[in-house]
């Protein structure tokens, strides 16, 4: 395999013994190379600067700062970075956070190990990653959303064809800097879009942007993680 093809990976967890499950499992399939380990968010934000792997494979309860903001913190610093949220945890509270943070993805640990390199290789091609039944809650809860004010999958609400791109990116996890970057326009400009869509679609957070996606079928197609 040619190494432009391979995926960089950081592997987040406090607990050695996830760690070199992860480890083993992962360098067990072609083209994924674990370059580094952190045990502490502190830790995880400082490796991910220093070595910019493609995928950092993030849990939450890290100790000293915990996987949600290093996960911030990381998206902030270094945007290309794609995190994906590994946990035991799937509160709806988690999940939101997770979105609003820049994260790619949340898998559940109890996935298999198809579905966790399926997963880290769509994350890094771009695409966002949840659990099915995380997807499913997230669904069901924009389309109650919808419901609740007379919308339905059907009505894809107004949005122009920029608006549309713009919301495609924001639900995949992109940051204002990589959507300006991909569209050809400013970070305001961009920051001027989120905006408009919040207030067009009475959303007022990412998270519910993202669900939005979801719900009418925008980014359908690549939110589930199937078993292939």
């Amino acid at each position: 395999m040619n190494d432009s093809t391979r995926i960089s990976i950081l592997l987040a967890d406090d607990h050695e013994v996830v760690r070199e499950g992860l480890r083993k499992l992962l360098e067990s399939e072609a083209g994924l190379d674990i370059v580094g380990e952190a045990q502490t968010g502190h830790q995880a934000v400082a490796l991910a600067k220093a070595l910019r792997p493609a995928v950092v494979l993030m849990d939450i309860a890290m100790p000293l700062l915990n996987g949600l903001e290093a996960t911030r913190q990381i998206r902030q610093a270094v945007p290309e970075i794609r995190v994906l949220i590994l946990s035991a945890h799937s509160d709806d509270a988690y999940v939101e956070q997770a979105i609003a943070v820049g994260a790619a993805g949340f898998l559940l640990k109890h996935a298999s190990s198809r579905e966790l390199s399926r997963a880290i290789r769509r994350t890094h091609l771009g695409e966002t990653v949840f659990s099915p039944s995380i997807a499913k809650r997230l669904q069901r809860q924009q389309q109650e959303s919808l419901e609740s004010r007379g919308l339905s999958k059907a009505e894809p609400c107004r949005l122009s064809s920029r608006e549309m791109e713009v919301l495609q990116q924001i639900a995949e996890g992109a940051a204002n800097k990589q959507v300006a970057a991909d569209l050809g326009i400013s970070i305001k400009t961009v920051e001027k879009y989120r905006g408009h869509l919040m207030k067009k679609l009475d959303i007022h957070k990412t998270a519910g942007l993202t669900r939005y996606a979801i719900a009418m079928g925008i980014i359908e197609s690549s939110v589930q993680v199937t078993v292939v």
